[in-house]
């Protein structure tokens, strides 16, 4: 518990004190947002407002991590290692669509198909990553079980347990991706999401089998390690969100939606609740949902739309509600969809 306390204030003390220094590097250097012309008129003001802010998330929650382990003295555990490699790789895609974007001076970075590419290659090296490295007890950080809750009897084949944390990593990374439009509303959203996986990962390691072995009892390689990096991205988001509330002075750009995805992704592969994550990141999937609809109907129609702006917040926006409104209310169907995950996660238990 003490470690997740150290890497969850580590990282948000740092990540606080890193932005307003990475707004001035990124200021100085011309490095700011390009807005797309189609969206809400109000969004042309934050032209030119730093971007790139996830590098100051992901460096915060890997020096959280690493920091609660160097003065507790205890080693890092391979399941969270190969998460941060995730995040890094996934962050690094971000990054260059980042970059592309401020030196063309456009909204367009890298093409969709080299950015889903250079997603999935990540992906799939950590999926097949992380179904080895198996502890004394034969448990590897990612299982061949399909798990909601936790590991059901379901043994999926190794190719299907990869197309799985593909279409998760995938998935995860671009929803946060989409979410990332109003000042603050990704970043909050995806506090709760990684409150949420302290939680589980904290339970799971409280009721684990090398434990306390019952008819209950879970089977999780490093539970409360992953509690640990999940309180170093809740902390390092925290610590973020205080710069990137409206009115934002910076935006975590690709590089931290991508990333921040990535890492509920991979909590979720390693915490053994993969379909649970649809419940967690309830937020996400809805936005997600509404680019979908927006999307097909717009095509099967020859032209009409559902909404009048997809993702769902810039239907809101347009609608008539301030920014502030949508972030705040956006945020508490987030908490209520956590709290619908949790409740899940745990009657599940009761009921074992």
């Amino acid at each position: 518990m003490r470690g997740i306390l150290l890497a969850g204030a580590f990282s948000a003390i740092l990540a606080f004190l890193l932005s307003p220094l990475l707004i001035k590097v990124l200021t100085r250097r011309g490095i700011g947002q390009v807005i797309r012309t189609d969206g809400p008129t109000t969004h042309q003001v934050k032209s030119g407002t730093p971007t790139m802010g996830g590098v100051a998330i992901i460096f915060a929650a890997t020096m959280g991590y690493l920091a609660s382990h160097i003065i507790i003295g205890v080693p890092v555990t391979t399941s969270a290692i190969l998460v941060l490699g995730l995040v890094a790789g996934i962050g690094l895609i971000g990054f260059l669509d980042d970059w592309l974007k401020i030196s063309r001076r456009n909204s367009k970075g890298l093409s969709a198909k080299l950015k889903l590419l250079g997603q999935a290659m990540i992906a799939i090296a950590f999926a097949i990553a992380g179904r080895n490295f198996p502890d004394e007890r034969g448990l590897s950080p990612i299982s061949d079980q399909l798990s909601t809750v936790r590991d059901t009897a379901i043994t999926l084949a190794p190719i299907l347990v990869i197309l799985l944390a593909l279409v998760m990593i995938l998935g995860t990374s671009n929803a946060v991706n989409l979410t990332d439009g109003l000042d603050g509303l990704a970043s909050g959203a995806a506090i709760l999401s990684f409150l949420a996986f302290i939680l589980i990962g904290v339970w799971e390691f409280g009721q684990s089998c090398g434990i306390e072995p019952s008819p209950k009892c879970y089977e999780v390689r490093d539970p409360l390690d992953l509690a640990v990096l999940a309180a170093a991205f809740a902390g390092a988001l925290a610590g973020f969100l205080w710069w990137n509330t409206a009115p934002a002075q910076i935006y975590m750009g690709d590089t931290g939606s991508l990333a921040v995805g990535a890492a509920l992704a991979g909590l979720a592969l390693t915490l053994r609740v993969e379909l649970l994550l649809i419940a967690l990141g309830g937020l996400f999937v809805i936005i997600t949902l509404s680019v979908i609809i927006q999307t097909g109907y717009y095509k099967l129609s020859g032209g009409k739309r559902v909404f009048k702006m997809a993702p769902l917040h810039h239907h809101f926006e347009l609608s008539g509600w301030s920014e502030v409104t949508v972030v705040v209310r956006f945020w508490i169907i987030a908490g209520l969809c956590m709290a619908l995950g949790l409740g899940l996660f745990y009657a599940d238990w009761v009921v074992g």
